[in-house]
């Protein structure tokens, strides 16, 4: 329990921060890509009897860049790409599932998630990946916001736009690939989205944007827990309904302020 409350707390910043940017940059279909392609990695670690996390982790970061290569070198809308992504991958995952022999109970909770099987393993890769991912906005916050509010822009005053968009779509699939173990990959990507868009309708400026997202996904993540532990719900499903009461609380708030 100990470990899931912390993990709750771990992810939930790390979403907030990274579904900010989701929201901002108009990507939330491609978290939701790249969760679903998960299931994929998923039966391929489970057929080739390898570590399903550093399987996973290499696979959605392999696949999200795959998606945003394709996205800058065809004519194709983004969403297309998206679309065509997301269905081979789940085709692809569902056949491999179909071969799998045996007991399956351990990858149908993926699709739902168990916080309380985060291990001492994840709880230091999500330390590891918070930290990178908090020098990476302290080190080029100026350059984030220019690339977030105007790429155009970013790109004239010679900043390295795809070097900065690549290394981000690899922090957001490492996180997907890590709150999967917690949420399932139903949910991954409510997961990301919901705390940034509550934090969006209640702040203006780029920096305090950020920070109440991040606060509002790790107390999302241990009110979860505590709903989960009250009444015996399912956990990654409790943290995302507690979410979601909070966007609503926050729409009523914001229509009668």
């Amino acid at each position: 329990m100990q470990r899931a409350v912390l993990g709750g707390v771990l992810l939930g910043i790390l979403g907030g921060i990274l579904g900010s940017f989701l929201i901002l940059r108009r990507l939330s279909l491609f978290g939701d890509t790249v969760g679903h392609s998960a299931m994929l990695g998923v039966v391929l670690a489970a057929l080739l009897e390898l570590p399903a996390t550093w399987t996973l982790i290499g696979f959605t970061v392999a696949f999200g860049l795959g998606v945003i290569y394709l996205i800058d070198r065809t004519d194709l809308g983004s969403d297309t790409v998206l679309c065509v992504s997301l269905s081979g991958s789940i085709a692809l995952g569902t056949i491999g599932f179909s071969y799998l022999k045996g007991y399956r109970g351990n990858l149908l909770s993926i699709l739902f998630g168990d916080i309380l099987a985060i291990s001492n393993t994840d709880l230091i890769l999500l330390l590891l990946l918070l930290a990178v991912t908090l020098v990476w906005l302290i080190i080029s916050l100026p350059e984030q916001i220019l690339l977030t509010l105007n790429s155009d822009l970013a790109l004239v005053k010679g900043i390295p736009v795809r070097g900065h968009r690549y290394f981000f779509i690899v922090l957001l699939a490492i996180t997907i690939a890590l709150t999967i173990r917690a949420v399932g990959i139903l949910l991954v990507n409510g997961f990301l989205v919901i705390p940034a868009a509550s934090a969006r309708l209640i702040c203006q400026q780029f920096v305090p944007f950020l920070a109440t997202a991040a606060g509002m996904g790790a107390l999302s993540g241990v009110m979860g827990m505590i709903v989960s532990g009250a009444i015996d719900l399912p956990s990654g499903p409790s943290i995302v309904l507690v979410q979601l009461f909070g966007f609503l609380a926050v729409v009523l708030w914001c229509r009668q302020s």
